[in-house]
């Protein structure tokens, strides 16, 4: 029969002695025979046993699981358990992955981040939005399919983005809201207006009444529009 010594199997496996050491001290992979001055000596039935425990380690499974699995102690039972905490490991990394994309268009719009705005944008994620207070059944579905979010990286969030970014570049160099630079903005406003809101007049009204109110927009955890961006809109949609 033949045998690997623990730096030939570690070569082999492309794994370190001290992880084989420590497979062995825990009972996951045991040499069968030793030798002289205790020296580890592998059979090829070792070899599959250590390969079967590499393949679960790249599944993230704990080495605890692992060894069981290689005992055939509930193996369906453990793996099914392992995908479901893989799936909230997925679940978790999302939630990150969204409210950092949030981090980072804030930091678009506002140059820096304002951390009492994130306390309803991010903390405070899991209260529930009273959206059926301000709107229709019907309204809260098309709302929730096409209205832009900043956890959002898609085309309509970025266009609203720069809409607001155009905006305050006219209040920043002075441009009246009369002028014809905001005129052509507030046309490409309601452009991207009836997009989101599938040309439906009376449901733009009542999203644009509640993005006025700055309690309203705190309630549904939407972005905080200053207060004078909101004037300037309004001055020259007046117009």
């Amino acid at each position: 029969m033949t045998y690997l010594s623990t730096g030939e199997l570690a070569k082999r496996l492309e794994v370190s002695v001290r992880t084989l050491r420590y497979y062995d001290q825990i009972g996951l992979v045991q040499p069968t025979e030793r030798g002289n001055g205790g020296k580890r000596l592998y059979t090829e039935d070792d070899i599959f046993t250590l390969e079967k425990i590499l393949i679960l380690k790249d599944l993230s499974l704990s080495l605890e699981d692992s060894k069981q699995i290689i005992q055939e102690q509930s193996m369906a039972s453990i793996l099914s358990a392992h995908r479901s905490s893989l799936t909230e490991q997925v679940e978790t990394l999302d939630e990150s992955i969204r409210h950092t994309t949030s981090l980072i268009h804030v930091l678009e719009l506002e140059g820096e981040i304002k951390w009492q705005d994130l306390l309803t944008l991010v903390v405070d994620h899991k209260k529930e939005k009273n959206w059926a207070f301000y709107f229709t059944d019907e309204e809260q579905q098309l709302l929730e399919m096409q209205l832009p979010s900043l956890e959002s990286q898609d085309i309509s969030t970025k266009k609203w983005m720069n809409l607001i970014k155009r905006i305050e570049l006219c209040i920043k160099n002075g441009a009246s809201p009369k002028s014809e630079e905001a005129q052509i903005i507030m046309d490409d406003m309601n452009i991207l207006s009836d997009e989101t809101f599938n040309g439906d007049q009376e449901l733009m009204d009542k999203f644009w009444e509640v993005r006025k109110s700055g309690e309203a927009s705190a309630e549904l955890r939407l972005y905080p529009i200053r207060q004078e961006i909101i004037d300037f809109i309004e001055q020259a949609l007046s117009v």
